[in-house]
């Protein structure tokens, strides 16, 4: 916290990043086992934020992207297939923001003048 920004405990709340879960709790969440999220963090999908004593903490966006993971695998798709095909829906939707944001905006014709 720094008095230009200054951060109260409440903003946490609503803060999709920030790293409130425990594996535990994560893994009971989505309910699946530790080792099914350990497994998205060695094939670097999610990578856990660490408490002070080293314990993997998960986001709320992490678990989004971890409960998405676990439908594919559920469907059938194997785990490392169902990593990759998130992260290509990602970098796609990331290349439709860009190419949304770089498109000219259109313009409206002219109003009709009256008769």
């Amino acid at each position: 916290m720094t008095p230009e920004n200054p951060r109260r405990p409440a903003d946490s709340l609503d803060d999709d990043d920030y790293p409130a879960y425990t594996m535990g709790r994560a893994a009971e969440m989505l309910g699946t086992t530790p080792a099914f999220l350990r497994t998205l963090g060695e094939a670097r999908l999610i990578t856990p934020l660490r408490s002070e004593g080293g314990h993997r903490r998960y986001s709320r966006y992490q678990l989004r992207i971890a409960a998405r993971v676990r439908e594919l695998v559920d469907q059938g798709t194997a785990i490392d297939a169902a990593c990759r095909i998130i992260i290509l829906e990602d970098q796609l939707a990331e290349a439709q923001r860009l190419n949304q944001q770089l498109r000219p905006p259109t313009t409206s014709p002219p109003p009709a003048e009256p008769s």
